[in-house]
């Protein structure tokens, strides 16, 4: 049983809603979140992971773009 499983908090500053997905701790560092964690992997909400999905699919794309040619 994971750590999601068993309730753990949203590692975000001032966020005190139990989390369901986790990423690394640099992807959320190159998103510019403010995390609290510190381990190598961050906590996150569902608001906080949705905002954190748009952030990166934004850097995504400009990166696609950058290698197109």
């Amino acid at each position: 049983m994971g750590k999601v499983k068993k309730g753990v908090q949203c590692s975000i500053l001032n966020c005190n809603k139990p989390a369901i997905k986790y990423v690394s701790k640099e992807k959320l560092s190159e998103a510019k979140f403010a995390s609290t964690s510190e381990s190598g992997k961050a906590y996150l909400c569902n608001e906080h992971y949705k905002m954190f999905k748009k952030k990166i699919k934004s850097m995504k794309k400009l990166e696609k773009w950058r290698f197109m040619g």
